[in-house]
Parts: C-alpha cells; sequence; structure tokens
C-alpha cells in the first residue's frame, strides 16, 4: 500500500494536497438541488464533470442521481456556454418536464465568465421555461471551497431565486438541515413534528435518495420540498439554520431579503447539541417539550451511563465536514472521549477556533487543521496514536496500515450500506452512533484479549 510510505516529518504545504479531506462544490450543490420536489439539477459544464458528480452521489446513495450538463465543447470553451445553457432549459422543458432547474457552475464556465443571472433572464425572455416554471442558479466554481460550500451556495440560491413575502406571516419556521443524510433530514423533521413545530424543511432529501423499490418509474420521485413552500419561506416567523458551513448563509440570506429573523444552530448530533436543537424548536412553537422525546433522550443518555467505561479515554481522529465535525467533537468529548486529531477539507479558521474551543481545559492538545487533508491526518496518527478513526471510506486506507478501529462518517461512504437509512441525528441517532463506536471499539478487545480475558459479555 502506497499510504505506508507517509513519513512521519510534518513538512508545510501552501500548494499540494494529498489525498483531500474534501470534493468539489457542484457535488454540493447537485445534492441540495435533489432536495426540490420536481427539481432536475444542471451542470453547467462539460459532460466528464456531470457525470463525475454524479457517480459520486450515485456510489454514495446507491440510487440513480439524474441530472443534465450543458455539454460544452472546444467551441463553449473558447466562446462561452450561453448557446449551450439555452437550449439545454428548452430541451429539459420539454423532454423531462420538471417543476424547476437548479444550474451550477464548474470550473469551465466560471473560468470563462459566464453570466447565469443574465443567461437565466434571457430563457424567460425568450419564452424557453414555461410557465409556472422556473430556472435557479449558483456560483459554484470547483477551484474554491468544497462540497460543503457548494451546497451552501445552492441553499442560498433557492432562497434568492424563490423566496418572497408577501407581507402576512404564514406562522412556520424554516428548517435548514445542512448536509445530512436523508435519513437525517426525516429524524429531524419527525422531533420537529413531535414538539407541535409547522414547518418547512429545505431541502429535503429524504424519499429521493433513500426512497423504496416499488417496481414502478418514476423520474421524479414524489418528495423533496415543493418550490411553492420555498417561495413561502419568506413569510416564515423564523428560520433555524443547522450548521454554520452549510446553512446559515441562506438563512441570513432570507433575513436581508425578506425580514425573517435566523437562528444558526450547529447539527443536532449527539446530547448537547439535540438540547439546543429542541431547546429551540420549544422556544419556536411556545410549546413544553413532550415526554416522548425526554423518554429518547433518557435511553441515550442511558447508553451513555452504561458503557462510559469503554469510551473513557480512547483517542480519536476526525477528518470531514465542518458542522459535522463540529457537533461530533462535542459529541465524544460528552463521552470523556479524546479527539485529538481533526481534520476538514473545507477552508475556514472559524472551524479551527471552534474545535479548540470545545477542547480547551480537557487535558489533552487538540491538532487541528482546516483546508487540510488526509495524508497530514495520517502523519499526525503517525506521531501520536489513536484508539479510533472516524471518516469517510477513504479513511480504510488509513485504518488499515496503522491497524485502528474505524468508523464510517459522513461523506463519501462508499462501501457500506445505512447511512441513507439510519440517522446519527438527535438522540437517536446518537444512540446509532453510539453502537457504531462501541462495537468497533469492543471488536478489536476481543481480538486482541488473551484467552483468560475473553468475555462473553461486556
Amino acid at each position: 500500500m502506497l499510504l505506508r510510505h507517509t513519513p512521519t516529518e510534518i513538512r508545510e504545504r501552501s500548494a499540494l494536497n494529498i489525498n483531500p479531506a474534501k470534493t468539489c462544490q457542484p457535488i454540493g450543490a447537485m445534492y441540495a438541488g435533489l432536495g426540490i420536489r420536481g427539481c432536475l439539477p444542471h451542470s453547467h459544464g462539460s459532460q466528464g464533470c456531470c457525470a463525475y458528480h454524479r457517480s459520486t452521489l450515485t456510489r454514495h446513495y446507491k440510487e440513480p442521481v439524474s441530472a443534465a450538463t450543458s455539454s460544452f465543447t472546444e467551441g463553449a470553451s473558447v466562446f462561452g456556454g450561453q448557446a449551450n445553457l439555452l437550449q439545454a432549459i428548452e430541451n429539459i422543458f420539454s423532454v423531462y418536464e420538471p417543476e424547476i432547474i437548479a444550474v451550477h457552475t464548474t470550473c469551465l464556465s466560471e473560468t470563462i465568465g459566464d453570466d447565469l443571472k443574465q443567461i437565466v433572464d434571457k430563457a424567460e425572455k425568450e419564452g424557453k421555461v414555461p410557465e409556472g416554471k422556473q430556472v435557479i442558479f449558483a456560483s459554484t466554481p470547483s477551484y474554491v471551497g468544497s462540497h460543503v460550500t457548494g451546497f451552501s451556495n445552492m441553499v442560498k440560491g433557492m432562497v434568492k431565486c424563490l423566496a418572497v413575502a408577501s407581507g402576512r406571516k404564514n406562522g412556520k419556521v424554516n428548517i435548514i438541515p445542512g448536509w445530512v443524510e436523508p435519513a437525517d433530514m426525516e429524524e429531524i423533521k419527525r422531533i420537529a413534528g413531535m414538539i407541535g413545530v409547522s414547518f418547512t424543511m429545505f431541502p429535503d432529501t429524504s424519499g429521493v435518495l433513500n426512497g423504496p423499490l416499488t417496481g414502478e418509474y418514476h423520474m421524479f420521485p414524489d418528495a423533496g420540498t415543493p418550490a411553492a413552500d420555498i417561495r413561502a419561506s419568506g413569510d416564515a416567523i423564523g428560520t433555524l439554520a443547522l450548521g454554520e458551513w452549510c446553512s446559515a448563509d441562506a438563512a441570513r440570506t432570507l433575513d436581508a431579503q425578506c425580514k425573517v429573523p435566523c437562528r444558526v444552530l450547529d447539527m443536532p448530533i449527539g446530547l448537547k447539541a439535540t438540547d439546543r436543537f429542541i431547546d429551540a424548536l420549544r422556544i419556536v412553537a411556545g410549546t413544553s417539550v413532550p415526554d416522548a422525546v425526554n423518554f429518547e433522550r433518557g435511553q441515550l443518555i442511558d447508553v451513555i451511563s452504561d458503557y462510559h467505561q469503554y469510551f473513557f479515554g480512547k483517542k480519536v481522529a476526525l477528518v470531514g465536514d465542518p458542522d459535522q465535525l463540529i457537533a461530533l467533537t462535542e459529541f465524544l468529548l460528552t463521552l470523556d472521549m479524546q479527539p485529538i486529531h481533526v481534520v476538514t477539507g473545507t477552508p475556514g479558521k472559524k472551524f479551527e477556533s471552534r474545535i479548540k474551543e470545545l477542547c480547551a481545559g480537557r487535558g489533552f492538545d487538540v491538532n487541528v487543521r482546516a483546508a487540510g487533508d488526509m495524508f497530514l491526518l495520517h502523519q499526525w496518527i503517525k506521531n501520536q496514536p489513536v484508539d479510533l478513526v472516524m471518516g469517510n471510506t477513504y479513511c480504510k486506507y488509513i485504518a488499515r496500515d496503522e491497524d485502528i478501529p474505524y468508523v464510517r462518517f459522513g461523506f463519501p461512504i462508499m462501501d457500506r450500506v445505512g447511512h441513507q437509512y439510519f440517522p446519527v441525528t438527535g438522540y437517536k441517532g446518537g444512540i446509532r452512533l453510539l453502537e457504531k463506536i462501541l462495537g468497533v471499539l469492543l471488536d478489536r478487545a476481543e481480538r486482541d484479549a488473551p484467552e483468560e480475558k475473553f468475555e462473553l459479555v461486556y
């Protein structure tokens, strides 16, 4: 394995990423677009770009991902892609009949300088957009940011292109869930429903990328957030944005555009972050937390109490997306584990300061890097070994080479199934995470145990 040649000596690298801890913006934009009912994402660039983005999402979700492309050739690369996009919009509405097209840019169209707003306006004036249908758009160049910022930009595009304020509040709360699994979006909606909140969640990929196999083909699943609901988000009484990197920009744009006050929370992963989310829902709804929610919280606390001895003091290396890692780090600290290495490929010094703030006074030093890569993470692990690695599928090589227990977490996960169907958010999701962590730790303990310590019950 090539990773076995990773050196222990760490050198600062300013112009080279090795084994990046991220992928590109259009993938995030495409995922967000799939969370609108009847939406066909559109990649404004070459066929190869669109094929890569679709295949990455398909490999993670084990579902066919539909998307269109402007199919740039040499001519479009030189003279611009306006003609391609105008023709594509007309063809898509004629052939596939979506309710909405969500256009995102790529490296090529951004480098050329294509103006999506001008092109979409031209398409509407020329009658290429049928009445009652709409085209939304977002700028997502691949050479900056990550899939996380691409998701954020497209959700902000939904707000800018769709949301309007009528002047009459509708009593609903907007929930922007951030980039989480379809199962997590289902769980967030379930919790909000239990507390009695009238809400609109956008985007919403539940039922789109974890739907049933019925034997019938539908171009667009009967799922996702209707465009009409996103338009009405401008009349909401407030917005809860789950995650500073994925959701905050859209919420603040909605506040500026339609005067809908917003609150930015951490993703509800783990005990404390879920507590804060539920408290925010309680305040917005003006209700008390029902016993059913308190019961689920008690179950999570019971599991933490019962198995605390197996978590205590274990050192962990984490890699993934910033919003997820912040909440996960806090949860691990709640278990008295030690997340000593934390890496995200997404830029943002605020991430580093937040992780350091969470770990302050815990009795260990934390290595944290934004815009980092897995090569650096591997070097950190070689210099300071850990008991557990948590991250996407690409972490399996590090875990194998260093013989470390490993829990798959984040995006992409291409070699396992379940993340689409089982949430890690909320109290139920917290129990799921504990079960996965405990399972690999006890598997390792049993593998290494001498005969006299190989226990039947732990």
